[in-house]
Parts: structure tokens; C-alpha cells; sequence
């Protein structure tokens, strides 16, 4: 095991107050967490990693205990955060995002300089442009925030209706004020996968080989749009790699930044 974990406060650029956590020795790795996430996340994933890596994990804002932020988010905002913790860790660091933190990587990928190289678990960037936010935001404001869930993994993360069920009666307020924020920046965002082919750091996806549809569509479209990048596959394993199989999905990363 790596070094014992601290918790501290880090402030991005707008007064947003971040919670962060490190942990590990080794060269600097920012973990971004995707949607319906937070602190823990990446829980399964660090012990894996945390022998050669100092391991950074945050709340994006819109998670507690991080600040929700002052305004509809975008992923300008969530690429400021990103750079105020890559700041923290004494910079530059390597950026692994998972889901929706995947897409905020690759946004940071265009604009900061302070980053070494990415790796991308299935970021779904059909989401870009969803007009889920308005339904979402008004079962969110009714009190339905098991059925603000569910319209989540149904319209927007696309789960299949066999798995459907088991997000049923889900119902953590935060988690769902946390995706309510995402949402408000998926929907404002262009559904244009060639910009990515302006990424030039050295680029890890990541997939999983029994994910559902639309993901493995839009990860050819975006290995076609980065052609340069190194692409895995997962065999067995879907959008929840990350808890199923945290050791196979640490050794790919490790491999990659290595």
C-alpha cells in the first residue's frame, strides 16, 4: 500500500471550493470520476496503483463535499477545476477520467498545458447536446429523485432495459443534485467528435468489451478521430469496469503510463 491518504480543500479559479484527496508516491495521476460519483469513486482503482503513482482524486463540483458552484455548470468550469488540482499536485500530472470524466479530460486536452497523458474510460460524448436536462431538472424540483435517476440511466447513460431495474428506487439527493449539474453541461456542449482530433498528448481509451450501445460506436468514432491514440479493450466487462475489474483496469493504465 502507498502512502496513508490527505484530505484537503483545494479553490479553483471562481472561489469553487474542491475536496481532494492523495494518496500514493510516484509521479503525479489526477483520477477525474464520472457522474453519480464523488470522493470515492475510484475506491476499487487506487489501491492498484498507489505503490508507483501519487494518486489524486476529487468531488467535482456539483458532488459533495465539494461547493455546487455559483451558476448552470459548463465544461469550461469542470476544465478549471481540473487545472486548479493539477496545480495542487506541483504539476504537470498524468489524467485518467472515467465517464463523464473522461469527456472533461478531453476538454482539458485542448486547453491546459500542464497535463503529460490522458486515459479515457468510454467518456460518452453522445450525451453532448441532451435534452434530458429539462425532465431531469423537473422531477429533481417534484421530489422524485428515484425517477430523476432512472430518467438518467435510461435516456441519458442509455442502460439497457435489463438493467434498468436495478437503479429502481435509487434515491441519493446529492448524487442526483451532482448529476443535474452534468447534465447542464452535456446539454450545452456540440456533438462534434472531430475536435478531438486536435489532442495531441498521448492518449489511452478504454473500453469495455460487453458495454452497451451507443458506446462502442462512438469509441470507433473517436479512435477515428484520434488516430495516434492507443486503444483497449476490456473482454467481459462494461461501463462498470472500474468496480468489476479495478485490477485488469489499473494494469492497463499502469502499462500506458509507464
Amino acid at each position: 500500500m502507498g502512502d496513508e491518504q490527505r484530505d484537503m480543500p483545494v479553490t479553483s479559479a471562481d472561489g469553487t471550493r474542491l475536496a481532494v484527496r492523495r494518496r500514493g508516491r510516484g509521479p503525479a495521476v489526477v483520477l477525474v470520476h464520472g457522474s453519480a460519483g464523488g470522493l470515492d469513486s475510484w475506491d476499487p482503482v487506487v489501491p492498484h496503483l498507489d505503490e508507483d503513482y501519487e494518486l489524486w482524486v476529487y468531488a467535482r463540483r456539483g458532488y459533495q463535499p465539494s461547493d455546487p458552484g455559483r451558476r448552470s455548470k459548463t465544461y469550461a468550469d469542470d476544465v478549471s477545476d481540473l487545472e486548479a488540482v493539477i496545480a495542487a499536485t506541483g504539476g504537470p500530472a498524468h489524467v485518467v477520467g472515467g465517464s463523464y470524466g473522461a469527456v472533461v479530460t478531453l476538454h482539458a486536452a485542448l486547453r491546459l498545458e500542464t497535463m503529460n497523458k490522458i486515459a479515457l474510460f468510454e467518456p460518452p460524448l453522445f450525451t453532448s447536446g441532451t435534452d434530458a436536462l429539462k425532465p431531469y431538472r423537473d422531477l429533481l424540483d417534484a421530489g422524485d429523485v428515484p425517477g430523476a435517476i432512472r430518467l438518467f440511466a435510461e435516456r441519458v447513460a442509455r442502460v439497457p432495459a435489463e438493467i434498468l431495474a436495478a437503479f429502481d428506487g435509487q434515491g441519493d439527493p446529492a448524487e442526483a443534485a451532482g448529476s443535474l449539474h452534468d447534465l447542464e453541461a452535456m446539454a450545452a456542449d456540440r456533438p462534434d467528435l472531430g475536435r478531438w482530433a486536435d489532442v495531441s498528448l498521448p492518449t489511452l481509451i478504454i473500453q469495455g468489451g460487453e458495454t452497451w450501445a451507443p458506446m462502442p460506436a462512438t469509441m470507433d468514432a473517436l479512435a477515428e478521430a484520434m488516430p495516434k491514440a492507443t486503444r483497449v479493450v476490456l473482454p467481459g466487462q462494461s461501463h462498470f469496469a472500474t468496480h468489476t475489474a479495478p485490477q485488469q483496469f489499473a494494469a492497463e493504465v499502469r502499462r500506458f503510463l509507464a
